[in-house]
């Protein structure tokens, strides 16, 4: 489903292509998005003169960037799960919890109610102290605050 604005002027986007991370380690933050959150690499266009790695998964794309000067990066240790994040849908909480545990990642457990409705959410960080949600949110309907068009988003095969 795809909501469009009523909103005269709002941009015509289509959906989220990629998010962009700085490291302080490429290998390392290629390690952790591949082997924690399952994306994979693609090719990465080589007119790029700086290095680099682009992933895919879940219908998105991550660029990892390695920092010119990693060491000035901020080192981010506590998981507060009201910082800045990115968050992902999973089938089973309890599943992500238990392979994270087997992983010795560590992440904070919150869970919120809304009207007797339950979303557990998991936060982790990356290598670089950048964090991540893992939740189950499609349990909370998305509801508008004002009317929308609901369009049916047609694949072409």
């Amino acid at each position: 489903m795809i909501l469009e604005s009523k909103k005269n002027g709002a941009l015509p986007l289509v959906s989220l292509n990629h998010i962009s991370r700085l490291c302080r380690s490429l290998e390392k933050s290629l390690n952790f998005y591949q082997n924690v959150l399952g994306f994979y690499q693609i090719k990465r266009p080589q007119s790029f003169n700086f290095n680099g790695a682009w992933l895919f998964n879940y219908g998105i794309g991550i660029h990892l960037l390695q920092a010119e000067d990693p060491d000035s990066m901020p080192k981010i240790t506590e998981i507060n799960p009201k910082d800045n994040h990115i968050s992902f849908q999973c089938d089973s909480v309890i599943s992500v919890e238990k392979k994270l545990k087997e992983m010795s990642v560590p992440y904070v457990h919150r869970r919120v109610e809304e009207e007797g409705i339950f979303v557990d959410q998991l936060f982790i960080h990356d290598p670089d102290g950048f964090m991540i949600e893992i939740c189950n949110c499609e349990n909370i309907p998305v509801i508008p605050l004002e009317p929308i068009r609901v369009c049916k988003r047609v694949t072409l095969i």
